[in-house]
C-alpha cells in the first residue's frame, strides 16, 4: 500500500474559499434591511451594523496567527508524506527486480523485510490522513485553541513520517549488494538472449555451407532441429520464465549452437583427414603383410643358435600377426562405408580401432626383429651390457653416500641387492647354452631397481632443501 491520500482533502493544496465570508455577507444583509427603516432610526442601526455585534475581525487576531502556524505545520507534514511515499516506490522497485533475479534466503528475508516496513508505513501514513482530516483549517469561525491543537497533531504526524523515512533510508543502503548482484543479472540478460539468437543463426548458415558443398551433416541438423523449443522459451522472455533460468538457458543455447557451427565449419576438413587416414592405414596394412611375412626366418635363426626360453614367447607372433591385419583391414574397409554414408562418428571410430590393430601388429613384429639384434649383441660382448649395469650401480651409491658416513639403510638394502643380482645374472653366462634373454630381463631389472633408488633420493633431498 502506497501512503497516498485523496486529491480533494489533499495537504499540500488547501481548499478555494468560494464567494464572499459569511460574517461580511450578514453585514451586508443587516445594511440592505436597514434602508427600509423611517430615517429617523437609519443613523443608530448602521452604527450597530458596523460596530461588530459579534463578528471576526477581518485582519490581524490570535486566530489567525494559529491558523498560520497550523497551515505551515499541514504543509510540512504534507511534504513529508510525499516524501515517504516517493522512497516506498522506489524501494519497491529495487525490491522487485531482486525477487525477479534472487531467491536466496537473503532475498527473501530482504522481502519479508519490506512487507513489515510497508505495515509500518501504512500505520504513520493513517495517522497522517486522520490528522489532516481532523481539522479544517480554512474554517471562518476556526478557534485559536483548535488551531493549536492541529498544528501539533500535524507536527506529530510529521515527525513520524520522517522517522520512517528513515528507517526506509537504512533498509534500501542495506539491499545494496543484493540490489548490486540482481542489476548485474539483469544487464547481461539482453546481451546473452542476444548472443543466442545470433549463435543459433550462425549455426545455420555454417549447415547451408556445409550442405552446399555436398555433405549432408545430419546429425549436426538434429542437433540443431533440437534447439528450437530453447529459443521458443527465450523468446517468451525472463518475465515468464524467471531471469536467472534465462540466462542459463541463453548461456546453454549459445555454447550448443556454438559447437555446432565449429563442427559444421570443421566438417570439410574432417572429411577429407578422414579419407588421408584411410589411405594411410591402408597402406601401412599392406606394409605389415610384408613384414610378417619376415618373422618366421627370424624365428627360424632365433631357434637354431638360443635356447627356447630366448624365443617361445614369440612363437605366435606370425600368426596373429596376420589375424590383426585381416582385422584391420575389415574395419577399414568398414570405415569407407561409413565415410560414404557420411556417418563420420562411425567412420572416426572405426579408424581407431584398424589403427590400434596395426599398432598391436607392428609392436609385435618388430620384438621378433629387435630380440634377434639384441641377443646378437649380448652373445657377442656380454660385458657392455654388464657395465652399463655396473655403472648405474655405482652411481647410485655415490649420490646415496654424498654428504654421508654411513648409507641410509633404505638405501643401502636394495642397492646391495642389485649387485648380488648383478653377479648372479653374470653367473648364468657361464655353461654351454647361456640363457642370455634371461640375462639381459635380469640386468633391466636391475637398473630399474637401481633407478627407483636414486628418483627417491633426489625427492627426499628436494623437499628437504
Amino acid at each position: 500500500m502506497t501512503a497516498t491520500p485523496a486529491q480533494p482533502n489533499s495537504p499540500s493544496r488547501p481548499r478555494a474559499r468560494s464567494g464572499m465570508s459569511r460574517g461580511l455577507r450578514d453585514t451586508l444583509n443587516d445594511t440592505l434591511a436597514l434602508v427600509a427603516l423611517p430615517a429617523v432610526l437609519l443613523a443608530p442601526a448602521l452604527s450597530a451594523a458596523f460596530a461588530g455585534g459579534g463578528t471576526r475581525r477581518w485582519f490581524g487576531g490570535r486566530a489567525e496567527g494559529q491558523r498560520a502556524e497550523a497551515q505551515a505545520a499541514k504543509d510540512a507534514a504534507a511534504a513529508a508524506f510525499y516524501e515517504l511515499d516517493t522512497a516506498q516506490r522506489d524501494l519497491r522497485i529495487s525490491i522487485e527486480t531482486i525477487t525477479a533475479v534472487d531467491d536466496s534466503p537473503a532475498a527473501r528475508r530482504a522481502v519479508a523485510d519490506f512487507e513489515a516496513l510497508g505495515r509500518r508505513i501504512d500505520e504513520v501514513s493513517h495517522q497522517y490522513i486522520q490528522a489532516v482530516d481532523a481539522h479544517d483549517l480554512d474554517r471562518d469561525d476556526l478557534e485559536a485553541a483548535t488551531a493549536a491543537r492541529a498544528r501539533t497533531e500535524l507536527t506529530r504526524a510529521k515527525d513520524e513520517l520522517g522517522r520512517v523515512k528513515q528507517e526506509l533510508d537504512r533498509f534500501t543502503d542495506g539491499l545494496g549488494p543484493l540490489l548490486g548482484k540482481a542489476e548485474t543479472q539483469l544487464a547481461r540478460l539482453a546481451p546473452a538472449v542476444e548472443r543466442a539468437r545470433q549463435a543459433l543463426s550462425a549455426a545455420s548458415g555454417a549447415l547451408d555451407a556445409v550442405r552446399a558443398t555436398g555433405l549432408r551433416a545430419d546429425d549436426l541438423a538434429a542437433r540443431l532441429a533440437a534447439l528450437a523449443p530453447e529459443l521458443t522459451l527465450l523468446n517468451q522472455g525472463a518475465g515468464q520464465h524467471g531471469v536467472a533460468q534465462t540466462l542459463e538457458r541463453a548461456e546453454r543455447v549459445s555454447r550448443e549452437a556454438g559447437a555446432i557451427r565449429a563442427e559444421a565449419e570443421r566438417l570439410p576438413e574432417r572429411a577429407a583427414e578422414i579419407d588421408r587416414r584411410l589411405v594411410s592405414l591402408r597402406t601401412r596394412a599392406q606394409a605389415l603383410t610384408t613384414r610378417t611375412g619376415q618373422v618366421e626366418p627370424i624365428l627360424s635363426e632365433l631357434r637354431r643358435r638360443f635356447t627356447a626360453a630366448c624365443w617361445q614367447d614369440l612363437q605366435q607372433v606370425p600368426d596373429d600377426a596376420v589375424e590383426h591385419v585381416r582385422q584391420a583391414e575389415r574395419k577399414l574397409t568398414e570405415a569407407r562405408a561409413a565415410r560414404d554414408a557420411q556417418r563420420w562418428p562411425d567412420a572416426t571410430a572405426l579408424l581407431s580401432t584398424a589403427r590400434a590393430l596395426l599398432n598391436t601388429t607392428d609392436e609385435a613384429v618388430s620384438a621378433a626383429g629387435d630380440r634377434l639384434a639384441r641377443l646378437n649383441a649380448v652373445q657377442k660382448d656380454p660385458g657392455q651390457e654388464i657395465e652399463r649395469t655396473r655403472f648405474a650401480i655405482r652411481d647410485a651409491q655415490r649420490l646415496a653416500m654424498a654428504g654421508r658416513t654411513t648409507p641410509d639403510p633404505r638405501d643401502a638394502r636394495p642397492l646391495d641387492e642389485a649387485v648380488a643380482r648383478l653377479e648372479r645374472a653374470v653367473g648364468t653366462l657361464e655353461g654351454r647354452h647361456p640363457d642370455y634373454w634371461h640375462f639381459l630381463t635380469e640386468t633391466e631389472g636391475v637398473r630399474r631397481a637401481v633407478a627407483d633408488v636414486v628418483a627417491r633420493i633426489r625427492e627426499e633431498r628436494g623437499t628437504a632443501g
